[in-house]
């Protein structure tokens, strides 16, 4: 009777223990810090699981087969971006767009991307006021006023 309860007591203790390596394990590869280009360029280490933010350089995306590269800039540093991942690019991934790339940074100081989020220019505006205070009527509105 006591075999079989060391037994059990042991098997729990295993199990136990290797679902908390999984948890340990899984958070350590699922994270990633955030930097930016001028953060990276005065580290200049290789860095795995990273994500990075700044802008695309005018004139630096060039497509070669199933690969994207380009340079992600902010004020005078810039770091060489390759973009390894099989998901389509946005639409908004033009030259000068807001970028945050995740990848790794390896030793040759490029940034190898499996994501990339291009952030939209804010193209809406207020509507515009009228002398009052309020909105501007709609020309709906001021069409239909006359009738």
């Amino acid at each position: 009777m006591r075999t079989k309860k060391l037994k059990f007591i042991i098997g729990i203790g295993i199990i136990v223990g290797v679902v908390a390596w999984q948890a340990v394990s899984g958070f350590q590869q699922s994270k990633t810090y955030y930097v930016t280009v001028n953060e990276l360029t005065h580290a200049g280490k290789s860095r795995d699981r990273i994500r990075v933010g700044g802008i695309v350089a005018e004139g630096t995306i060039q497509r070669r087969g199933g690969q994207v590269s380009f340079r992600l800039a902010q004020d005078e540093n810039a770091i060489p971006v390759v973009y390894v991942g099989t998901d389509t690019l946005p639409d908004t991934f033009v030259d000068g767009a807001q970028a945050v790339v995740e990848g790794n940074y390896v030793h040759g100081g490029e940034l190898r991307a499996e994501k990339i989020q291009a952030k939209c220019a804010s193209k809406y505006e207020a509507s515009p006021q009228n002398p009052k205070g309020g909105p501007k009527p709609s020309k709906q509105a001021s069409l239909g006023a006359g009738q």
